[in-house]
C-alpha cells in the first residue's frame, strides 16, 4: 500500500469519526465549506463502474435534469439513516432527478453492495468508486456525502449526515 494512500484512508476515517462524534443535529446540517467540493463550481468527471455491469462517466449523467449523487457503504450507519428519505424522495422526483448512488471502496465489493441494492429494493443508478477517482475529483470527506448538481453542471448542494432534507434543495431549485 502506498504512502499515499495509507495517509487517505487515515483522513477519511478521522473524518468519519468526527462526524460520528458530533452531536447528530450538528453533524447533519454540516455544510462542505471547507471540505469537498464548494457550491457553484463546476461538477467533475469521473468514471465508475455500474452495479450492473459495465462503466460510467459520471459527468454524463449532468445536464438533462438535477442529479443527487451519494457517496454510502452498506456498512455506513449514517447512510441507512439516510436511506428512507433518499428513496421517498427517488419516488417523488421518479424521471425528473437522476439519482447516482457511488459506492466506496473500504471494506466493499460491488457484489456486496449490489445485494443490499437488491434486498432493499432500492431505485436509482448504483454504482461502485473501486479506483477511489469519484471520491477524489469530489473531494469526498466520508461516506453519507451528497452532492446535488444542476442543470447547470454546478454543484447546488453538499452535505453530510442522516437528516439531510434533498426535497428542500430539490424544490429550491425549482424541480417540479
Amino acid at each position: 500500500m502506498t504512502l499515499t494512500r495509507v495517509i487517505a484512508r487515515f483522513a477519511f476515517a478521522a473524518a468519519l469519526t468526527t462526524i460520528v462524534a458530533t452531536p447528530r443535529s450538528a453533524a447533519a446540517q454540516i455544510q462542505m465549506w471547507d471540505v469537498g467540493l464548494k457550491v457553484g463550481a463546476e461538477a467533475p468527471a469521473a468514471v465508475v463502474e455500474r452495479l450492473d455491469g459495465g462503466t460510467v462517466n459520471l459527468a454524463d449523467f449532468y445536464g438533462r435534469q438535477p442529479v443527487v449523487l451519494e457517496f454510502w457503504a452498506t456498512w455506513c450507519p449514517l447512510c441507512r439513516k439516510l436511506e428512507p428519505s433518499l428513496q421517498a424522495a427517488r419516488e417523488k422526483y421518479d424521471g425528473k432527478v437522476t439519482y447516482v448512488s457511488v459506492g466506496v471502496p473500504a471494506n466493499q465489493t460491488p457484489e456486496k453492495q449490489k445485494a443490499y441494492v437488491e434486498d432493499r429494493k432500492l431505485t436509482g443508478v448504483f454504482t461502485f468508486d473501486r479506483s477511489s477517482a469519484a471520491m477524489k475529483a469530489f473531494a469526498v470527506p466520508h461516506t453519507s456525502y451528497i452532492v446535488v448538481v444542476g442543470t447547470d453542471r454546478r454543484v447546488a448542494y453538499t452535505g453530510v449526515g442522516d437528516d439531510q432534507d434533498i426535497d428542500a434543495v430539490l424544490a429550491k431549485l425549482g424541480t417540479p
